[in-house]
């Protein structure tokens, strides 16, 4: 239990995936602009990834190593195999969202399929089975990467919220403040490395 404790902690504030690893940054900057809206976001790669965690894998152990149900190594294949197990969960959670949550389908628009290509999401597949994670501790490792970026979109828009309110020079408007915004979280995130 205390390993898992660890993974999960280790993966969300100290090697935080958006702002140590630096992955998933599309989404993490496009979608940021309302809490309302990262928070969908979050919540719904909270879910792709956790299960992705799972299926991944599974799919890696049963069907990918030799010592699987079909006896042959076909580790070459996991980045393709996981890509579509990915882009399937990703439709899944989009049909989900447009029949039950219409108005967070909508704010989400064109990121939600974005969701797919987030390479956040393939690296925590594939870290997994670079740290050979057992399935348990690959899960929660997606648990505690997705909760990092949860909770890293989810400050950032409430930092771009506040922002937007304030005097800022013409230059640094737009997308240059958010840089550096994010930037300094990334510092500050960096806070954490002695966490574990």
């Amino acid at each position: 239990m205390k390993e898992l404790l660890l993974i999960a902690i280790g993966s969300a504030l100290v090697n935080n995936v958006v702002l140590s690893q630096f992955l998933g940054l599309c989404p993490f900057l496009g979608v940021s602009k309302k809490v309302e809206t990262s928070a969908g976001m979050g919540a719904a790669v909270l879910f792709v990834i956790t299960i992705a965690s799972a299926v991944t894998g599974l799919v890696y152990k049963f069907f990918l190593t030799p010592e699987g149900f079909l006896g042959m190594d076909l580790t070459y294949l996991q980045t393709i195999v996981f890509i579509l197990v990915i882009a399937a969960l990703v439709q899944f959670v989009e049909m989900f969202l447009k029949k039950n949550m219409v108005a967070l389908y909508e704010s989400l628009g064109v990121y939600l399929p974005l969701i797919t290509t987030n390479c956040a999401v393939l690296g925590v597949a594939l870290n997994n089975v670079t740290q050979e994670y057992t399935i348990i501790q690959g899960i929660v490792n997606g648990v505690g990467i997705s909760v990092g970026f949860l909770l890293a979109i989810v400050m950032l828009a409430g930092i771009r919220e506040k922002i937007e309110y304030n005097d800022i020079p013409h230059t640094f408007k737009g997308s240059p403040i958010v840089l550096i915004t994010s930037g300094l979280m990334a510092i500050a995130f960096f806070g954490f490395s002695g966490l574990i």
